[in-house]
């Protein structure tokens, strides 16, 4: 049976000396006491040749650790789950919420702690991404889980990424981006041959700057992967309410002469397009696309692309809407089977791969995986909320949450025919 999240804390600490530097997470922080001795058991753990990653208390709640590049130390504590694999959610929450400190500050200043208190001042423009990562139910937003970007596809790609191609090259760059409600629906070829976590860092970058209210905005960003000691300006316009542009680019233009010069010019002929794009709104999927009526939700990724298609499909309408889970039920149920079925069946896909030295918290999954002569290609899980289907191919991975009421031998039929249908009418 798959069970709601507990709530989970960060701590973060200087690796060297246990400083605490900040605390983000559920409203009743831990104890500094306890935060000590959380720091102090994976010393002695250190101090004995012994690497402490991970730990689980005896009401469910799980702890691990993970220290980067030997400065800064990262811990999540997770109450109140009995889910295992919530592990595999706190690993990659560690690894995200180091990319996003490096990503608004820059690895140089993480490595070399000179000042411990200007550090934590420092780190508090961090905190409005990082409580964006942090929140247990950001619905439709899976990658930072997926290290997939988060996608919407538009019902005219063509005349968006024209546009957005030479909004790009006319503001001296190569790296531009089209976000709507949040998604990608757009971007240049350079923008996705950036790293795949420093795409969906950024695109949750864009959300929390679009949320702050303002309609252009100038920020530095250092790539994790690509340039984490030199930065980068992020220009960003608000085209219309929801629909935002971006380019990464280096001393020119100004933000004023982009705004005056650039946006008017490339966008402004395209405001009824942008329009249609907007109103395709969290279903992520255009009206050409059809889904069958007893499909809950759904995840659909382009291996090849590293992007992600994630939509929920419940209606309150439908005839058992008294026993079909809410929106926020699917969006979690959705999660959970992805890591279900991840951890358990498609576990050479890179999508949720850990670190050398956290290989040995997959022991019991690989034990797993050896009672198969093959690599499974598809699985399905019955529960009494919904049934759940994982399908992979060499391009793509679609997982999917259908009614109860479907008989279980139509599931495949079910999810192949979903897969067909999308990548039919849209080319995904």
């Amino acid at each position: 049976m798959m069970l709601r999240d507990g709530s989970t804390q960060l701590l973060c600490l200087t690796a060297s000396s246990g400083v605490p530097l900040f605390t983000r997470g559920a409203s009743k922080q831990l104890p500094f006491s306890i935060i000590g001795s959380l720091n102090g058991v994976h010393m002695f753990g250190g101090g004995q040749g012994v690497l402490l990653s991970c730990c689980e208390t005896e009401g469910g709640g799980k702890v691990v650790w993970r220290v980067f590049q030997e400065s800064v130390m990262l811990i999540a504590v997770s109450c109140g789950s009995i889910y295992k694999e919530d592990k595999v959610i706190l690993h990659r929450l560690l690894e995200n919420v180091w990319n996003c400190m490096v990503l608004v500050l820059g690895q140089d200043e993480l490595m070399n702690i000179r000042n411990v208190e200007r550090l934590k001042r420092d780190l508090r423009s961090c905190f409005r991404l990082i409580d964006l990562l942090l929140e247990e139910r950001h619905q439709g937003f899976l990658g930072d889980l997926t290290h997939c970007a988060d996608s919407l596809l538009p019902p005219n790609p063509a005349l968006l990424q024209e546009a957005l191609d030479g909004f790009t090259k006319a503001a001296d760059s190569e790296f531009g981006c089209l976000i709507v409600h949040g998604r990608i629906a757009t971007a240049t070829e350079k923008w996705w041959r950036l790293a795949p976590q420093e795409v969906v860092l950024l695109s949750a970058l864009m959300r929390s700057l679009s949320a702050s209210g303002s309609a252009s905005c100038d920020y530095p960003v250092f790539l994790p992967q690509g340039s984490p000691t030199v930065a980068h300006r992020l220009l960003r316009f608000q085209l219309l309410p929801g629909a935002d542009v971006c380019v990464l680019c280096g001393p020119t233009p100004s933000l004023h002469k982009a705004q005056a010069e650039l946006v008017g010019c490339f966008w402004s002929p395209l405001v009824e397009t942008l329009r249609d794009c907007l109103a395709v709104g969290e279903r992520c999927l255009p009206s050409s696309v059809s889904l069958r009526p007893d499909v809950l939700a759904l995840l659909l990724i382009n291996r090849e692309t590293r992007r992600s298609v994630a939509c929920v499909h419940a209606s309150t309408h439908h005839p058992l809407s008294d026993a079909v889970p809410s929106k926020a039920r699917c969006w979690e149920l959705l999660k959970l089977f992805f890591i279900f079925t991840i951890s358990r069946y498609f576990s050479k896909e890179e999508a949720l791969s850990v670190p050398p030295e956290e290989s040995a918290q997959r022991e019991n999954t690989e034990d797993f995986i050896s009672g198969f002569s093959h690599q499974p290609q598809q699985c399905y899980l019955v529960t009494e909320e919904c049934k759940s289907y994982g399908l992979q191919t060499p391009q793509h991975q679609l997982f999917l949450l259908v009614l109860p009421s479907v008989p279980t031998f139509a599931l495949r039929t079910a999810a192949t025919q979903t897969l067909s249908d999308i990548v039919a009418a849209t080319g995904f």
